[in-house]
């Protein structure tokens, strides 16, 4: 894909592969597809939680491990031969500026759960991490990639519960946030896109991928796919601005704190319990959250550790009360 002379000249740029593009555009807009769905669900006219559990949950995490596998891919078909410093360092400085936009444009319109490091932050940090991985064998970059997936499942840690280390993906809480793309383990796809790239070039299959594709009906992802960044900043203040519109002809129904918690709750609790616990625990939650004023704080999304604690209280109170609310109908 790049050539390079033993006297360290600068590699030639590489040829671009359509397939990756247009690869890149179903993934775009299956980001879409998922976000029309959750604005949707921000402006009322589905249910609470939707798109943050069960299979909307699984989508989701699909289209995001596919985004940063892809550039893993583009990574290393770039830079593999040698780190083209002048084109890096552009690519790098648009994604921060996007990155820190989004930031600022979430902390405004919803604060509670404002991006702090979602997918275009990692994939700034991911860019510049990768580069230490550029000359690992293929082997080496699998079993990277296995050790940062697994990374959250044995380092959490209280020592990593400071928002300033939220990046990380370490800490023992999960932080409210609309987009959460931490380190660990989401560096795995990058790592596993790097691995794939390197693979595919050495056995001949980027060769035989070609540069062009000549579908014509690729047309459209191909170039949804080169405008990736550009893409991704418009399509959801579009998105946003035509259910807006159509909230001001038919607004959805209103729904009061109570009727927009146990949704979201059981949604939550049926990723790990079954329905009927789920019922009796969400109605528990519902109740003694509304008995210590926390509930109204919980639902904006507030973050703090005096709330956290408390709601970790009362969550473990109504689990136990569940629990043995369960077990004595059995013995019945």
């Amino acid at each position: 894909m790049q050539t390079s002379t033993l006297t360290g000249s600068i590699p030639a740029p590489a040829r671009r592969i359509e397939a990756i593009d247009a690869a890149r555009g179903i993934a775009l807009l299956a980001m879409v597809s998922y976000h029309f769905t959750w604005d949707l669900e921000f402006f009322g006219y589905v249910t609470r939680g939707l798109t943050a559990f069960g299979g909307w949950k699984i989508y989701a995490r699909g289209i995001a491990s596919s985004f940063l596998f892809l550039v893993g891919v583009s990574l290393m078909l770039a830079h593999g031969n040698g780190i083209r410093w002048n084109g890096f360092g552009k690519r790098l400085a648009m994604i921060v500026a996007a990155a820190l936009a989004i930031t600022v444009a979430t902390w405004f319109a919803t604060p509670g759960s404002f991006i702090f490091f979602g997918i275009l932050h990692h994939i700034a940090l991911a860019s510049v991490l990768g580069l230490a991985f550029l000359r690992f064998p293929v082997w080496a970059l699998v079993l990277a990639a296995v050790l940062v997936a697994a990374a959250p499942q044995f380092l959490r840690l209280p020592a990593f519960d400071h928002p300033s280390l939220w990046w990380l993906g370490l800490s023992t809480i999960n932080p409210r946030s609309n987009d959460y793309v931490p380190l660990f383990p989401w560096f795995a796809a990058v790592l596993a896109g790097m691995a794939a790239a390197k693979f595919a070039k050495a056995s001949g299959l980027l060769a035989r991928l070609g540069g062009h594709l000549p579908q014509a009906a690729a047309r459209p992802l191909v170039l949804i796919g080169q405008h990736s960044l550009a893409f991704y900043l418009i399509h959801q203040p579009v998105l946003i601005a035509c259910v807006w519109l159509f909230a001001q002809v038919w607004p959805a129904p209103a729904q009061s704190p109570q009727a927009a918690f146990v949704p979201a709750c059981e949604a939550s609790c049926r990723e790990v319990r079954e329905q009927a616990f789920c019922t009796a625990y969400c109605a528990c939650m519902l109740d003694a959250l509304d008995k210590d004023g926390a509930l109204d704080k919980v639902l904006r999304g507030e973050q703090t550790a005096e709330l956290s604690s408390r709601v970790s209280g009362l969550a473990s109170t109504c689990t136990v009360e569940t629990d043995m609310s369960l077990m004595g109908r059995e013995e019945e």
